[in-house]
């Protein structure tokens, strides 16, 4: 039997409501802890998903010697503070996408993970998606050829508003570290770091950028082409380019979803989605407690360097583009 894992949450938003639903659906999993820096908000939140406890501080929450397990769902900008936070106290973290805001925030919270000997994994719940895993499989079985392109996109129609976390930059605001991220991720998981990279950004008002188009390049002439928007709707999906054949994840690609198969120019087959229950984020959270089980303080599916390679090529594609975050960036651009 796996050992029954107190999970607290640090940040008391929307994603961190999706996030407890599915981890209620894992039998050793516990909502145990709810903090924010307004104690009625955590205590509203607690009694709506049935925390045991609700705390108006962080440092309050890590102190408690029963808690397992941190989930962090902040704005991205305080995520380095917050994971060294819990790190420090010995507190197992789970951090949402984007890790950090810049590749030296990155290193410095693996570092911290290794000092203390505390587990710490990025969030990025698309690698734990069997349709994702699956889509993988298959153009990395060679069955289709050589991959050779892959087209990714993630676009929504965000009405703009400048109080809004997706338009300030202060908090990271802007639609590549909060959805041109998946894209990127799709990129590196199927063709790994790219040799050059080419961006284009347009701004808001705010100073955030708004919509960004990426083309990634590698020495063996393989290319992405990758877009994240907050003006437009997109299709929101993925398809992975073989010599031979292709593979689509369908839209909402980085959630549980179908996928189809095609070879030489004809429908080969459709794979449904098998997720039965659920969003999709009980993946990356089951993982975690088995890796806990194990006493690993890395993951060995969302490794620490998948981490670094994907905030090193999120800061290319800054310095490209032109994307700067003042708050953070001082050691990045300078």
């Amino acid at each position: 039997m796996s050992k029954i894992y107190n999970w607290a949450v640090l940040g008391c938003g929307r994603i961190a409501n999706k996030f407890i639903n599915d981890l209620k659906l894992l039998p050793n999993a516990k909502p145990y802890a709810a903090a924010s820096r307004d104690l009625n908000r955590a205590k509203e939140f607690a009694n709506e998903l049935g925390f045991e406890k609700a705390y108006g501080s962080y440092i309050e929450m890590v102190q408690d010697p029963n808690v397992d397990v941190v989930y962090i769902a902040t704005p991205h900008s305080h995520h380095f503070e917050h994971t060294m936070l819990c790190l420090k106290h010995k507190k197992a973290v789970l951090c949402e996408k984007a890790f950090a805001m810049n590749q030296h925030e990155v290193v410095q919270m693996i570092q911290c993970a290794k000092d203390n000997n505390t587990f710490l994994m990025e969030a990025f719940w698309t690698m734990f998606q069997p349709s994702f895993q699956k889509a993988l499989e298959i153009v990395n079985s060679g069955e289709l050829g050589k991959l050779k392109m892959v087209r990714s996109d993630f676009a929504f129609n965000a009405d703009f508003d400048v109080n809004k976390r997706l338009y300030n930059v202060k908090l990271g605001g802007g639609s590549l570290l909060d959805i041109g991220i998946y894209p990127v991720f799709a990129a590196l998981s199927s063709l790994g770091v790219p040799d050059l990279i080419k961006s284009s950004a347009d701004f808001s008002p705010t100073g955030s950028e708004e919509s960004i188009q990426m083309i990634f390049k590698y020495k063996g002439g393989e290319m992405a082409s990758l877009s994240s928007s907050f003006a437009v709707h997109s299709p929101v999906q993925t398809e992975f380019c073989c010599e031979n054949g292709y593979v689509i994840l369908h839209p909402r690609w980085f959630t549980p979803t179908d996928l189809t198969v095609w070879k030489n120019g004809e429908e080969q087959q459709l794979i449904p989605n098998e997720t039965k229950e659920g969003a999709g984020y009980q993946y990356e959270a089951k993982h975690v407690m088995e890796c806990l089980d194990a006493d690993l303080i890395e993951s060995p599916k969302m490794t620490w360097k998948m981490s670094e390679d994907l905030i090193k090529t999120l800061d290319r594609v800054r310095i490209d583009a032109g994307i700067f975050f003042p708050d953070h960036d001082k050691e990045l651009f300078f």
